[in-house]
């Protein structure tokens, strides 16, 4: 008798579903594509030489590159958990190295986070639309989704007042140019959103993944920043994910949860029972890394990713119909589209492959009800700028032409 493998996987398994983008990624990957498809960073900005160096330097010294390969501590190395802290900072959020756990990606947080703090029916708050991303992680807990809607300041207040007033304990934001949209809470949504949190007693789940990619206008305090708790390194409200993902390079796998201690605690328990630790070669080159680049090369890559989306937008300015609306992000790598009524994007993506040669990653995706059928996301960040104006005005044609069928 055979296994009947479908009748052994659990329900929460069963609860996941293939990533659109990841599936279009290898679509869009073919070199007569032009692809706004991929929220990843740009290739060229890696800096290979300083990586060389760093490799070199660590193998060469005996008693450090034979530490780099053992076995090490699950919080994660001290010395890179003292940068992240001293960062922070920075930044105005003091946190200490007992709030700060190294994660492999911040995608490993958010699945932590998700077996940490949900379970079926539990309700969460996200955005709409929110990052495709988080929500496959939390689904397999299968929550209960409780979208709010966006304005151009933020999440909107009264929908999250209710949200919370109807039960939900627990929120996941991005402030900072969100992935899908861009867009970016002002200050005073920053600290009306901190406010409500406190007033039932909620959880921020704040995604920092682009807050470094800032390219215009003033750098505003994250939630963790607001969210003032002295010397207490078991208070606070919000929970923040950050990544050297889209700062360094992406194949190191270096992200990290800063949260209250005893949030830290368990997800240092949940660690040990998953994979132990994260690299600890790759701790030590992001550690070597960040030390020798920044912050001279986040200045390189905003001034490169400035440039993708200068090029972006005003070749959208140029081109698009009046019937589409589209946002004007100060910062990361995105662009959201709001299309006539009667187009629906995935449909528009069929066709945008086979006839324009250009992708983009519809936005239904990214709403945990399945709206947004008119909308998508468009990523400035990998394309060199002539391929960027040529595929927004192929796009743009072929959506005045579905418009006007």
């Amino acid at each position: 008798m055979t296994v009947q493998w479908n009748d052994l996987i659990v329900r929460d398994a069963r609860a996941l579903t293939a990533s659109e983008i990841r599936d279009l990624l290898k679509v869009a990957d073919r070199p007569e594509i032009i692809s706004f498809a991929g929220g990843v960073p740009d290739p060229a900005l890696f800096p290979l030489d300083a990586f060389r160096t760093v490799y070199d330097d660590l193998t060469q010294d005996d008693a450090a590159g034979r530490r780099s390969l053992q076995y090490s501590i699950s919080e994660g190395l001290p010395a890179l958990r003292h940068w992240i802290a001293d960062d922070l900072a920075l930044i105005g959020a003091p946190r200490s190295i007992e709030n700060i756990l190294i994660t492999n990606g911040a995608q490993q947080g958010l699945d932590m986070l998700a077996r940490l703090l949900l379970e079926p029916g539990r309700e969460i708050v996200v955005e709409k639309p929110s990052y495709l991303g988080a929500m496959q992680a939390f689904s397999m807990r299968r929550p209960t989704y409780v979208g709010v809607n966006m304005d151009a300041d933020g999440p909107v207040i009264a929908e999250l007042d209710a949200a919370f007033a109807g039960g939900a304990r627990i929120a996941y934001l991005a402030p900072d140019f969100q992935n899908p949209t861009g867009r970016s809470y002002t200050l005073e949504r920053r600290l009306a959103v901190l406010e409500i949190a406190r007033k039932y007693g909620a959880a921020i789940l704040e995604d920092a993944a682009y807050s470094k990619l800032s390219y215009e206008g003033d750098v505003l305090p994250s939630l963790l920043a607001l969210d003032d708790v002295g010397d207490d390194q078991n208070a606070g409200t919000v929970i923040q994910l950050g990544t050297f993902s889209k700062t360094l390079v992406p194949a190191l796998r270096i992200g990290w949860v800063c949260a209250p201690r005893p949030v830290i605690e368990r997800l240092v328990l949940i660690t040990q029972a998953g994979n132990l630790h994260v690299s600890t070669i790759n701790q030590e080159v992001a550690l070597r890394a960040a030390r020798k680049l920044f912050p001279g090369h986040l200045d390189t890559i905003r001034d490169a990713y400035r440039a993708k989306r200068d090029t972006m937008l005003a070749a959208m300015d140029e081109f698009m119909p009046g019937t589409v609306s589209y946002t004007r992000p100060e910062g990361g790598m995105f662009i959201w589209l709001t299309l006539p009524e009667n187009i629906d994007s995935r449909q528009l993506l069929a066709q945008a492959l086979e006839d324009a040669k250009v992708a983009f990653v519809p936005g239904q995706a990214f709403f945990c009800d399945h709206s947004g059928r008119n909308t998508a996301r468009l990523s400035f960040a990998t394309e060199k700028l002539d391929r960027i104006r040529d595929g927004i005005e192929r796009l743009a044609l072929l959506i005045k032409r579905v418009h006007n069928q």
